[in-house]
């Protein structure tokens, strides 16, 4: 298992850093209606996805009505991606319900924090009936950290064997995982044929934390569809900072429009399919009212984005030495 591990840690630490530009979108398919957001190919499951998706925080811990009046508004916006997990309170039966007249025309992901088959089936079937759907378009491996999940998930007895068995079942359409740090997503997709990667895509974690590159590249040489987090936060809290008015995250966010503009413009300037807001509500409706503005960042605002990339606490980093 050592000479495994160590392995991966070498081959995350020579993956070449991508360069951003000039903007090389040629990997992914990308389709434009008026007044609506830009939806993109998701690696070669031949889906198009809405460039923002739904994260199902928006909903958790909101009335009903608010729930129904959040999903509307996106699906509204032209939203088609909408993304939710058991870990999020009570978002499923919040989701489920807001998504009832629209389940057919959407995208809905689900996941698991379970680690093997016995628990990863126990929530899949917990969610379905949360959601009140047959069916999840994709299912996804959440959070994956240490090469102990990874080690669980893809052993013997372990989550993948859910994920496979529900897929012949019906139950879902494609695999994927999320995954907060290189090792653990490097080791993720060597270890198996995944349909999609959801990982933080974020300017300041990519060159102030040498953090995605490596994961970026190794994604797109393995054809999968590529989800961003994080592409609205700035970086870890400070000390002793207020985060009331934003307790829904765990980072300290962009809020200034421009700042949110050039947070989403930077992730979606990479072939990437879909970025997903943080959960805070004012937030996201933000990124909606940004979506026709979301375009490629030419050479001179790049030059701009890395000055700006490499200050501050980026949330997540990667030491290759």
């Amino acid at each position: 298992m050592m000479k495994r591990r160590d392995f991966i840690r070498k081959t995350a630490i020579m993956a070449p850093a991508m360069s951003l530009f000039p903007p090389d979108l040629s990997l992914i398919s990308r389709k434009s209606e008026s007044g609506k957001i830009e939806k993109r190919s998701l690696g070669k499951t031949g889906e198009m996805l809405s460039v923002l998706g739904f994260g199902g925080i928006v909903v958790m811990g909101v009335s009903p009505d608010e729930a129904s009046e959040s999903v509307k508004m996106a699906i509204d916006a032209g939203v088609n991606y909408f993304d939710v997990s058991p870990s999020y309170g009570d978002a499923e039966l919040k989701l489920g319900a807001a998504l009832g007249p629209y389940r057919k025309k959407v995208f809905l992901s689900c996941k698991t924090d379970g680690r093997n088959r016995e628990d990863s089936r126990k929530e899949l079937e917990q969610s379905l009936k949360n959601v009140n759907t047959t069916h999840f378009d994709l299912y996804q491996l959440h959070a994956v950290t240490t090469m102990e999940d990874v080690d669980s998930i893809l052993g013997k007895g372990g989550a993948i064997e859910t994920c496979l068995e529900a897929k012949k079942e019906g139950k879902i359409k494609y695999i994927g995982f999320s995954a907060h740090s290189v090792e653990a997503a490097t080791a993720m997709i060597k270890g198996f044929d995944f349909d999609t990667i959801m990982f933080p895509f974020n300017l300041y974690t990519w060159y102030g934390g040498n953090f995605g590159p490596q994961v970026l590249s190794l994604a797109l040489e393995r054809k999968m569809g590529i989800i961003a987090l994080k592409s609205m936060a700035r970086g870890l809290w400070p000390a002793g900072a207020d985060h009331t008015s934003y307790h829904k995250c765990w980072y300290e966010p962009l809020t200034n429009e421009e700042d949110i503009l050039t947070g989403l413009r930077f992730t979606l300037s990479h072939p990437i399919t879909s970025a997903i807001p943080p959960g805070e509500p004012a937030l996201f409706k933000t990124a909606l009212k940004l979506k026709d503005r979301i375009k490629p960042l030419n050479n001179e605002e790049t030059e701009q984005v890395k000055t700006k990339g490499m200050t501050g606490n980026p949330v997540f980093n990667f030491k290759s030495s």
